[in-house]
């Protein structure tokens, strides 16, 4: 059985997933675009941080961690 070994930091700022071997591999804002009729999660990251404040009524971009948590 294969393993690998991986951290990942959901943070309120920045998300981080470091993995054994190639080291930090994600480096994102914690930021995400959901429409919101059926919740279907359209961008995350970088693209979803660029869409806050300019999304059309049917989306919703948002920061899902305040406070830590």
């Amino acid at each position: 059985m294969l393993s690998k070994r991986i951290a990942i930091d959901l943070g309120t700022a920045n998300s981080l997933v470091w993995l054994a071997g190639k080291g930090m591999i994600v480096n994102e804002p914690t930021v995400v675009a959901v429409r919101i009729d059926d919740g279907q999660v359209i961008e995350v990251g970088n693209a979803a941080k660029d869409m806050l404040g300019k999304t059309p009524g049917n989306i919703r971009a948002s920061r899902p961690m305040r406070e830590g948590g």
